[in-house]
């Protein structure tokens, strides 16, 4: 069975349904049931159409919901005729969906988990993480966004932000989780950025080509994380970077910056480094000053505190960032890091164990934990 095929398959399936009536809440539902099926007839079975397979099954599967609720809601249901197995439609359905769930009826946060859950496959935990909140408050917005939206028919899709925000936390998801959403996201970013102008949607893309690149210099052969500074950047995509940088430079032309632009100049600035000690720190630094400046956001000034670091020194670093919430994720690692730059290896250690048993990730967990007894064998030598 092919899981990363349904899961391809799913946003396009349950965009099919919307667009055929069904509402939002009982299309997901249909959906989840027909998967269900999928996993159980396919392996036995496959079809020659799966996508035509999944709308027919997810298309039954609601009409027989719906007739079971007819004398309850005292309605009845017109169908014209039953989808059959063929090919695709020509549009983009996955992404006409993203803008369909960035409903004007939601709140933008609202949109955005909704989006993440029925589109893009992530989990509430996930959710969760990316938005820095407990899952439970997460799953109390997921639930509420379905009720908004469940008898609205998405006739007023949503705006190019909110859908940004969604290809953004996709792209990490997949980039650095356990859901490898990457690549989709890029392609849809590109077909979006295909189809308007907007400086923010090609800031994005130029973001995720710069990152993206880099992926094959993320992990080593044994699958441990290899930090930035440590990579071999030979094995850097040196075609995506030219694109990304290319995309940027027009974006910035406009003058209207954004803060997905911004985040692409820093990492633009970190490919045209030949190597890790050539990183030009001082303009990262002005860029996340342009970011905090733009978004005000916790995290891109925890990574301004890393770049302080580096560009005026390890203590001018942790000043940076005692100013900061201890709570936010990563800071504990931030704060190891530092530590050891200034020569203090005893408290680096301590802080590197501290934020491996709260890594988001099993990889990182590792590189926290060896980074914590490469120090301690240090101390004791």
């Amino acid at each position: 069975m092919n899981e990363s095929l349904l899961r391809t398959l799913t946003p396009a399936v349950l965009a099919v349904l919307v667009r055929r009536g069904a509402d939002f809440a009982a299309a997901e539902d249909a959906v989840q049931d027909a998967l269900v099926e999928a996993v159980r007839v396919w392996p036995d079975d496959p079809p020659r159409d799966p996508k035509g397979w999944l709308v027919t099954a997810a298309w039954r599967k609601f009409l027989d919901a719906v007739r079971a609720d007819t004398s309850r809601r005292n309605r009845e249901v017109r169908v014209d005729r039953e989808p059959v197995p063929g090919p695709g439609e020509a549009a983009d359905d996955t992404l006409q969906l993203y803008f369909l769930c960035a409903h004007p009826a939601l709140t933008p946060a609202s949109a955005v988990a909704l989006t993440l859950r029925a589109v893009g496959g992530l989990t509430t935990r996930q959710i969760a993480r990316a938005y820095l909140v407990p899952e439970a408050t997460m799953a109390q917005r997921i639930s509420r966004a379905k009720r908004t939206v469940s008898d609205v028919r998405f006739d007023r899709p949503g705006d190019v932000a909110t859908v940004l925000r969604v290809l953004y936390l996709v792209f990490n998801e997949g980039y650095s989780g356990d859901v490898d959403l990457a690549a989709e996201a890029i392609r849809l970013t590109r077909h979006l950025a295909a189809g308007t102008r907007h400086e923010e949607v090609a800031g994005l893309l130029a973001l995720m080509l710069l990152h993206h690149a880099r992926r094959p210099a993320r992990t080593g052969a044994d699958g441990r994380l290899v930090p930035l500074a440590e990579q071999d950047r030979g094995l850097w995509d040196t075609r995506l970077i030219a694109e990304g940088v290319g995309i940027l430079q027009a974006a910035l032309a406009r003058d209207r910056l954004g803060e997905f632009q911004a985040q692409a100049a820093v990492a633009a600035l970190h490919a045209d480094a030949r190597c890790a000690a050539e990183t030009d720190w001082v303009q990262i630094v002005e860029w996340y000053d342009e970011l905090v400046r733009l978004t005000g956001n916790p995290v891109a000034r925890l990574n301004r505190a890393v770049a302080v670091g580096e560009a005026d020194g390890p203590r001018a670093g942790l000043t940076a960032l005692a100013r900061l919430d201890p709570s936010l994720p990563r800071h504990t690692a931030v704060a190891a890091y530092l530590h050891e730059r200034d020569g203090d290896l005893a408290t680096a250690a301590r802080l590197y164990a501290e934020a491996a048993l709260s890594a988001p990730s099993l990889p990182e967990r590792d590189h926290l934990t060896r980074q914590a007894a490469r120090l301690n064998a240090e101390l004791r030598g």
